[in-house]
């Protein structure tokens, strides 16, 4: 496929012959604007989606395990869909997945909007809401990830990785405050009602539809791949048998699974360490998650400022130990000002890791199979949840700072071992 964008005069030049220098070079790329605009309101969206999902659910049984359940609903299409979804990203127009995708985010949305408004919503809507949103997420998700390096070129892509990462990063850290403000102010008084997550599911509403508005200018001709007619079937076993004879890549996939499931459990336990250990509130907790939330925008950002730099691969285990250390220093924080210091030391690293391995995965894999290498590197965060039962478990016995310690020895632990098993990811250099 041909990778070009039209210059000043109309015409079009390689966006890989253009290296971009600078915190936001890929912003000059006309093409990567509207990408990211599209994935920041998408972004946002789901961000205020959770907490006004969150807020009402509770509101209406009282239960933390029907929250469990409709989270469930969304994360489980991650895991059967994204296959498919890597494939219509590798055979399909990836412009028009991902507009189809968020204009149907957009009906969907909106017909909840709708219910919840008009007081009709129950508990199973959400759920069924859940699956819909979580399937379109898992059919687009691999195609938006694929076209960024179409869209950039190789030179610009940590940058414009690293950028989209910032995107989510800020997303995170205003979209949950944005969602209360707005609940808060639509209900007045009465914040059990449903009028205010109703008005606000309306406005997620038009959100999805900026995004997929902003796609619409997106000049990027798509050409077929070339060859014989495969079955999708075809297609995503050779997506699997090309991620499991390509070390760097299954390395790489490695990295994104089991070092992520010890090192996000910090997130995953920090309602319980604030509680246990600390003894705050749920204001304090808002204030930990906002500080690991900035150090993660902070990391992204730095990544970005970095650009195409040498020796990804040692960076990648370096930020890594870093990652696990700050992990260790959180456990053993007594005080609130030292727990919020390490928290956002902690998102810092992780986005630095986290970040550069899906830029580097998205170098280091032929450009026709992409899609499908990435919907396998979407299925992985899907199920990372199940790499926090271990830590969880520790914490349910031993307490939750012995948890935490456990969770940095094994993240530390497992990317020293990767280190040794697969020597090739430390020499990773550019990765292009």
């Amino acid at each position: 496929m041909s990778n070009r964008v039209p210059d000043q005069n109309g015409a079009s030049q390689s966006v890989a012959s253009v290296p971009k220098r600078g915190t936001f070079a890929s912003l000059a790329i006309p093409n990567y604007r509207f990408v990211w605009i599209s994935s920041l309101f998408a972004s946002f969206a789901m961000q205020m989606q959770s907490v006004a999902r969150g807020w009402l659910i509770y509101d209406m049984t009282a239960s933390a395990m029907a929250l469990a359940w409709v989270m469930l609903s969304f994360s489980l299409p991650t895991i059967f869909f994204s296959l498919v979804g890597g494939v219509m990203a590798d055979r399909m127009d990836k412009k028009k997945v991902i507009i189809a995708a968020q204009l149907s985010n957009a009906l969907f949305t909106c017909v909840l909007a709708w219910e919840i408004y008009q007081g009709d919503v129950t508990f199973w809507h959400f759920i069924l809401f859940g699956f819909i949103n979580g399937s379109l997420l898992a059919l687009s998700m691999p195609a938006r990830a694929a076209l960024v390096p179409e869209v950039v070129g190789e030179h610009n892509l940590v940058n414009a990785s690293a950028l989209q990462s910032a995107m989510f990063n800020l997303s995170r850290v205003l979209g949950p405050a944005f969602a209360g403000l707005l609940i808060a102010g639509f209900a007045g008084e009465n914040q059990a009602s449903t009028t205010g997550v109703g008005l606000v599911f309306f406005i997620l509403s038009a959100f999805y539809l900026v995004a997929a508005f902003a796609m619409f200018f997106l000049k990027l001709d798509f050409v077929p791949t070339a060859g014989e007619y495969r079955t999708p079937l075809a297609d995503i076993r050779e997506g699997i048998s090309y991620t499991l004879d390509d070390r760097i890549v299954f390395g790489l996939l490695i990295m994104s699974l089991i070092p992520f499931s010890f090192g996000f459990s910090a997130s995953f336990l920090l309602p319980a360490f604030n509680q246990s250990i600390l003894g705050g509130g749920p204001e304090d907790l808002g204030l930990l998650m906002s500080c690991m939330g900035g150090g993660a925008l902070a990391g992204s950002m730095t990544l970005a400022r970095a650009g195409d730099f040498r020796r990804k691969g040692e960076v990648m285990f370096k930020a890594s130990y870093l990652w696990a250390f700050s992990i260790g220093l959180l456990a053993i924080s007594q005080d609130f000002l030292t727990a919020l210091v390490t928290c956002a030391i902690t998102g810092y690293f992780s986005a630095i890791f986290g970040s550069l391995n899906g830029s580097v995965l998205q170098l280091a894999v032929n450009a026709e199979i992409r899609g499908r290498v990435m919907s396998i590197y979407m299925m992985t965060f899907g199920l990372v949840p199940l790499g926090v039962m271990p830590v969880s478990i520790i914490a349910e016995n031993l307490g939750i700072d012995l948890s935490l310690i456990a969770a940095a020895v094994m993240l530390g632990l497992s990317m020293f071992l990767l280190s040794v098993l697969m020597p090739d990811l430390r020499k990773i250099d550019r990765g292009w």
